[in-house]
């Protein structure tokens, strides 16, 4: 791991694998994850071959655009492991971090949440998929890799860029052509907030 700062137990900037991460408590953070199966190996190496190392919003922009193709298993659009996976990120909620807004795709989840000291942005995102991935491989009666390994994270530096962080992330189903209307989604926090 390549660690360049540090905030107390925060890492500041940081690589644990090939993608940068940002960690530290206050910010507000647009966070990704995935199903290990939702793009094929040979399509992420088509993505990812020859691209510079400052090129990581470009290579997060095309893969998001591929995970809304829904490839794999897409385990997240059965009812009981989307609903795992909405009180997993709603647990903590108030005492690690708070939950501005979240989604869940079938293949992948976007939220929105702002760090609270001590409680690292790796930390968070662990707890989320280790407790979630073995449940739902009970559910599924399987083992394995559930979530891929790595996450994408991006911090909001601006009320616009929050703004149009979660308007994104609210219309995510329907520019992936799962539902009509932003409120037509039930994995999503875009009902509740809105008071629809």
């Amino acid at each position: 791991m390549t660690k360049t700062t540090s905030f107390g137990n925060h890492l500041g900037f940081y690589k644990a694998t090939k993608l940068p991460h940002y960690d530290e408590a206050g910010l507000i953070q647009s966070i990704t994850f995935r199903l290990a199966d939702s793009l094929s190996p040979d399509h992420v190496y088509s993505l990812t071959h020859g691209q510079p190392d400052d090129s990581t919003l470009a290579l997060f922009s095309a893969i998001d655009d591929e995970l809304d193709r829904n490839f794999g298993a897409c385990w997240l659009r059965i009812p009981e492991i989307a609903n795992l996976v909405r009180n997993a990120l709603r647990h903590f909620h108030g005492e690690r971090y708070n939950l501005i807004c979240w989604v869940i795709m079938p293949n992948h989840v976007h939220c929105i949440i702002q760090q609270k000291e001590n409680y690292p942005l790796a930390g968070i995102v662990k707890s989320w998929k280790a407790f979630t991935a073995t449940r739902a491989n009970k559910i599924l009666g399987r083992q394995g890799r559930f979530w891929q390994r790595d996450y994408f994270d991006r911090y909001v530096r601006k009320r616009s860029q929050l703004e149009m962080a979660a308007d994104y992330i609210h219309y995510n189903p329907v520019s992936a052509g799962l539902c009509k209307r932003m409120e037509d989604w039930p994995w999503s926090s875009y009902r509740e907030l809105s008071g629809v």
